[in-house]
Formats: structure tokens, C-alpha cells, sequence
């Protein structure tokens, strides 16, 4: 009788294959409107988590996916792949360079409100985990399917925090304050 393999994770060349030099920029450096979006992963002891990997997918300004069967047509926003990947550090921080996306179709024809789409790997994950990046004082939060779903408690988990440079998202993978994570 064959049985079937179990999932494996990443490995040991994690940290070797998966970064690349221009990974956390999701448009350059100099793109009008872009900031740093920070955050740090941690367990769910509070420690840094120093070998995650944090990707984000995001619409431009627009609204529209860098991505062909976006039926919309083609981004507005020169430079934006809005696709980005950055490792953490040995005290569980990344940074991504990116602009604000525009709001997105939702079910329905409704819209979503602006987020960034967010996949977390690490030792031990035996599947990405999946969550999403909301902006502070957004009115469109409100109204948005996904966000409105969640228990009122847990939505701050998903909200980034202004910061002096952009915003900041912390990560945490399980514990009395975990972020909360969709399945996909």
C-alpha cells in the first residue's frame, strides 16, 4: 500500500533560494507616493521569528493588478510589479517599499477597500500563511466584505499603525494577539 507523503517545509535553503536583491520593492525607490510598510514576525511567545519570508501582491493607485487577466487593462503606475518579497532579520524585521492601492472589485460588483494581500513562510509552516494589510483611517474599511467579516476584537490585528517613514505591520503567528490569517 503507498501512502501519501506528508507536506514538507521549506528546508535548509529557505533563506538561499526564495529572497532576490529587489525583493521588497514593489515599485522603485523614487515612485511618487511610496513608503515603507515595516513590521516584525513574531511567535507566539513574543520572540522574533529571524527566518520568515513576508510576500506581499497589491493593486496600484488604481486599482489594477499588475497582471493579465485583470480585465480592467493595464496598471497607471510606471515601475509597479506590485509584487514584492523580503526576508526577516535576526530580529524578525522586513520591510517592503510600495504605494498606497487603490480599492479593488469585491463580490457583487462591491468594492473592497484598499489592502495589500500578505503570504508568510517559515520553518515549521507547513502551508504560507495568508493575510492582509488594512490602512488606519481609511473610510472604506467600513464597507469592506472581508474586514466587516471579522469578529470586531481581532480586526486591529489586520490594521497597519502610522509610522515617521510609512506604516507598520506586525506579524504574529499564533498566541492571545495573533494576526488574523484566511484560508486560501
Amino acid at each position: 500500500m503507498i501512502l501519501p507523503t506528508p507536506s514538507q517545509t521549506v528546508g535548509p535553503f529557505f533563506s538561499l533560494g526564495l529572497p532576490w536583491s529587489d525583493g521588497p520593492y514593489a515599485v522603485p525607490e523614487d515612485a511618487p507616493g511610496a513608503f515603507w510598510l515595516r513590521g516584525v514576525v513574531v511567535d507566539g511567545a513574543g520572540e522574533p521569528v529571524p527566518d520568515a519570508l513576508i510576500e506581499t501582491w497589491q493593486a496600484d493607485p488604481a486599482g489594477r493588478f499588475d497582471h493579465p487577466d485583470d480585465p480592467r487593462g493595464a496598471v497607471a503606475t510606471p515601475g509597479f510589479r506590485g509584487f514584492a518579497r523580503c526576508p526577516t532579520d535576526a530580529e524578525g524585521r522586513w520591510a517592503i517599499r510600495t504605494v498606497r492601492p487603490g480599492p479593488v472589485p469585491g463580490p457583487d460588483g462591491t468594492l473592497q477597500a484598499p489592502h495589500i494581500d500578505v503570504s508568510v513562510l517559515a520553518r515549521g509552516l507547513l502551508d504560507r500563511l495568508v493575510t492582509r494589510i488594512y490602512f488606519p483611517d481609511e473610510p472604506a474599511n467600513a464597507g469592506d466584505p472581508v474586514l466587516s467579516g471579522i469578529d470586531p476584537i481581532r480586526r486591529p490585528t489586520l490594521v497597519a499603525k502610522e509610522s515617521d517613514d510609512g506604516l507598520v505591520f506586525d506579524i504574529t503567528l499564533q498566541g492571545d494577539h495573533e494576526t488574523v490569517f484566511f484560508a486560501f
